[in-house]
């Protein structure tokens, strides 16, 4: 088997694509490696794939436009044990992989390339990208998935082939790059850095990259993978906080130093109350939906939650919460009988209503979103064989 396959996306690039290439294929031939060169063509209009093959290269049509559907066609095409990527606009130096290969032969899955280790050419990163898109995405993802990455987007990068077509990844734009280190992280990928170098784009035309769309992609697809960060945490706090706030509002007005707090401030817990529930329900919800389809691991703790919580519980609990709704309501109706149904004491009358809602909108949620927790946790059917025969063919018109 081949041992490396340098794996390159193409979109027009035949202003560097043959330097890229020949350095490529110098380092195969300098290292003694055995390897091979392949390019991934997104629908080159500008003879790209020609200077690809006059330098030896293997070129593999992409008909579905992106660079993530680009990479996932190559990747699944290329013939390598290891595979290293990189941007084909003579920004990264192919002639330099020594890191990359010492590394993935030690036994890493994925090895990145560190930019700001290794040294950023001047003109080569927007200071934009150097000083706030780059900085502030990757340290996004160190805190939410405990990855050691510190360049998040560096496109030179080596990995185990194996290992990477495992995680199934899926985009097909910019966001590969992340959906690639998100996912490792979350499989438990040995993941490690070198540092690595970027000198300014050769191109003469301007980048495919779109800083704020791209970079808004990037971040949606951080908070994606971690419901626990965007839900379960939010919400928690908010249950904590509002919780002894609304049940010390319910009370009567509760002074503060020179502040008093009463009826705004009690509609205002009841609102906390009512969101931290629900984002509590967001979080199981997208746990379970993306263990369902592979998109998150799972965990014991998860998988005994998964058998023993049903919608029969969540309707149980419903029930309770909204039978607490009624009787409030009764009660409210009778004192408002016994003064002869006149004006009522707004402090009092707000009370009520706002127990009420809380207890009502805690009881809804249980039921409702119990049922979309029960659909979610159906046994998904087989696959039929026209199912996978469909599926097949969309594999092939996706990756050529």
């Amino acid at each position: 088997m081949t041992e490396l396959t340098i794996l390159m996306p193409c979109l027009n690039e035949a202003e560097t694509l043959a330097t890229c290439v020949t350095k490529a294929m110098d380092y195969l031939k300098r290292s003694g490696i055995d390897g091979e060169v392949v390019i991934a063509d997104n629908g080159s209009t500008d003879g790209s794939q020609k200077i690809a093959e006059d330098l030896g290269a293997r070129v593999v049509a992409v008909p579905v436009r992106g660079y993530g559907a680009a990479l996932g066609a190559g990747i699944t095409a290329a013939r390598g044990r290891f595979i290293i990527m990189g941007d084909s606009d003579d920004s990264y130096d192919f002639s330099r992989l020594d890191g990359f290969v010492e590394r993935l032969r030690a036994g890493a899955d994925l090895v990145m390339g560190n930019r700001f280790k290794g040294g950023i050419a001047k003109g080569a990163m927007p200071p934009l990208h150097r000083y706030l898109g780059n900085p502030v995405l990757s340290t996004i993802g160190r805190v939410l998935y405990a990855t050691p990455v510190k360049d998040f987007h560096c496109g030179l990068r080596g990995f185990s082939r194996q290992a990477i077509l495992g995680l199934g990844l899926t985009t097909p734009g910019m966001e590969f790059a992340s959906e690639m280190v998100i996912r490792a992280s979350l499989a438990g990928l040995k993941i490690e850095e070198v540092p690595t170098t970027l000198s300014p784009d050769g191109r003469s035309r301007p980048p495919h990259l779109r800083s704020w769309h791209d970079g808004w992609r990037h971040l949606k697809l951080l908070l994606t993978f971690a419901p626990f960060s965007l839900f379960f945490v939010p919400g928690l706090l908010m249950l904590a906080l509002g919780l002894p706030a609304f049940a010390a509002l319910m009370l009567g007005p509760v002074q503060i130093g020179g502040m008093t707090f009463a009826t705004g401030s009690l509609i205002l817990t009841a609102t906390i109350v009512l969101t931290g529930f629900q984002m509590l329900w967001f979080h199981a919800l997208a746990r379970l939906f993306a263990v369902r389809f592979g998109l998150l691991p799972s965990s014991p703790r998860f998988e005994t939650m998964r058998k023993t919580f049903n919608v029969d519980t969540a309707c149980k609990w419903g029930a309770l919460l909204l039978a607490g709704a009624a009787v409030t309501t009764i009660v409210a109706v009778v004192r408002w009988a016994q003064t002869g149904f006149g004006d009522l004491d707004t402090a009092t009358i707000a009370r009520s209503a706002s127990l009420v809602s809380v207890l009502a909108g805690l009881g809804l949620q249980s039921v409702t979103n119990g049922f979309l927790w029960g659909l979610l946790n159906q046994n998904l059917p087989a696959a039929t064989p026209a199912d996978k025969k469909v599926s097949e063919e969309k594999a092939q018109l996706s990756f050529g």
